[in-house]
């Protein structure tokens, strides 16, 4: 296959763009900055500044990854609010761009996304059926996958990947998580009954190779493991993981003071179930926390 990936250098994108290397995709990857090595696997192809034309690059792709958008895991001002919601609508909108451009349409457009489009809630069950939330996160979610879904009008299939949080030992929220334990001052975060929807990065990457190839799948997709727990749960989890103790609370309070609006992320969660990508025959490599853990750990 011929894949283009935008937010190719971050935590899913560089992941992504490694195992279909590795299993001869040819990779293209769409950047601000230029490469000198264009005749490499990954190939590097400028895009979102004034003069750029992608699309004269991409001809016969199979399918376009689109994972651009500044992180959520910075303070939200503001200014940085902002910021999420316009990085994702610029992105999706080029790349709906570049698709009318081409002669040959791609036949699917991989979307990242997120669950926090259902909000927050501690005792409901969410699947991609469930209404969406009414908070910061639901909306731009909900402006992220109408941007998105335009690429549907051009004839290409859209797949709408609602990740949750994302474990791996380079980036994303796990480094954090672990931080307390290793100065053996972890506990239970806020109630510790909030819910963590969860998922290894290889059940991610192997999730959107699967969406790529099986086209009954459509629309939104949860990237989830079907195994949610507790916040309290996990951290007696990743404790027992990595043979620290799991006895020192954090305050609700405290982390509202550090983190800000952010703190809504670890303080409330939701539970959701990967419906979709169970019933169409997807396999998890990693269904449990414990084993997932132990795998990225190295235990």
């Amino acid at each position: 296959m011929k894949i283009a990936i935008t937010g190719g250098t971050g935590l899913v994108g560089s992941a992504l763009s490694s195992e279909l290397v590795r299993n001869g995709h040819e990779v293209i990857i769409l950047t601000r900055k230029s490469n000198e090595q264009d005749n490499h696997n990954p190939r590097y192809v400028q895009w979102l500044n004034p003069a750029d034309q992608p699309e004269n690059e991409l001809e016969g792709i199979d399918a376009i990854v689109n994972l651009a958008g500044a992180t959520i895991n910075d303070r939200w001002t503001d200014e940085y609010k902002q910021k999420i919601i316009d990085s994702r609508i610029k992105a999706t909108t080029e790349v709906n761009r570049i698709i009318e451009a081409l002669k040959n349409k791609p036949p699917v457009l991989i979307n990242a996304s997120a669950v926090g489009y259902y909000g927050t809630s501690m005792t409901e069950v969410f699947n991609e059926q469930s209404e969406t939330g009414n908070d910061f996160l639901a909306d731009t979610v909900l402006r992220w996958e109408a941007a998105a879904n335009q690429a549907r009008e051009l004839g290409t299939r859209v797949v709408l990947c609602r990740f949750g949080v994302i474990l791996d030992k380079n980036g994303g929220a796990l480094p954090k998580m672990i931080l307390p334990y290793k100065f053996f001052a972890g506990g239970k975060v806020g109630s510790g009954a909030q819910w963590l929807s969860w998922i290894h990065i290889d059940d991610v990457i192997q999730g959107i190779i699967f969406a790529i190839q099986h086209a009954q799948l459509n629309g939104p997709v949860n990237f989830v493991s079907p195994s949610p727990v507790t916040m309290d749960q996990f951290g007696k989890i990743l404790s027992k993981v990595l043979r620290r103790p799991h006895w020192l609370p954090v305050p609700s309070f405290a982390l509202k003071i550090a983190l800000g609006d952010m703190s809504m992320l670890v303080l409330e969660g939701q539970n959701v179930m990967p419906a979709k990508l169970q019933n169409a025959g997807f396999s998890y490599k990693f269904p449990e926390l414990e084993k997932a853990l132990k795998e990225i750990l190295g235990n």
